[in-house]
């Protein structure tokens, strides 16, 4: 069974530094296509950033600017989000999400099958 567990969330000032960790519990992500998403206060989920099973990464560039960066620990079946320059309008639940599709629409959420619980990030100004 797949279980994503999301971490490294806070609060953090506007400039600040945060990396999330989303680890996927006792099994592998080789193979599967890993996704950020985020839900700010009274907005949809949002895009954020993705990691493909062939292990390009596709990010928000609109909204991130450059300023948050994927990685992976393959022995600790983790992925990462490394988020830099943080402003407040980052603030928002940060979802893990992950699919065994092989094309999918990397940005939209409904391909992905299973989700983490979330964890809160919050930018104060």
């Amino acid at each position: 069974q797949v279980q994503l567990v999301e971490s490294g969330g806070g609060l953090v000032q506007a400039g600040g530094s945060l990396r999330l960790s989303c680890a996927n519990s006792g099994r592998t992500f080789s193979g599967w296509s890993v996704a950020w998403f985020r839900r700010a206060p009274g907005k949809e989920r949002e895009f954020v950033a993705a990691l493909s099973w062939t292990g390009g990464a596709i990010y928000n560039t609109d909204s991130l600017k450059g300023r948050f960066t994927l990685s992976s620990d393959n022995a600790k079946n983790t992925l990462y989000l490394e988020m830099n320059l943080l402003k407040p309008e980052d603030t928002a639940v940060y979802y893990c999400a992950a699919t065994l599709k092989r094309n999918p629409l990397y940005t939209r959420d409904y391909e992905y099958n299973y989700w983490g619980q979330g964890t809160q990030v919050t930018v104060s100004a």
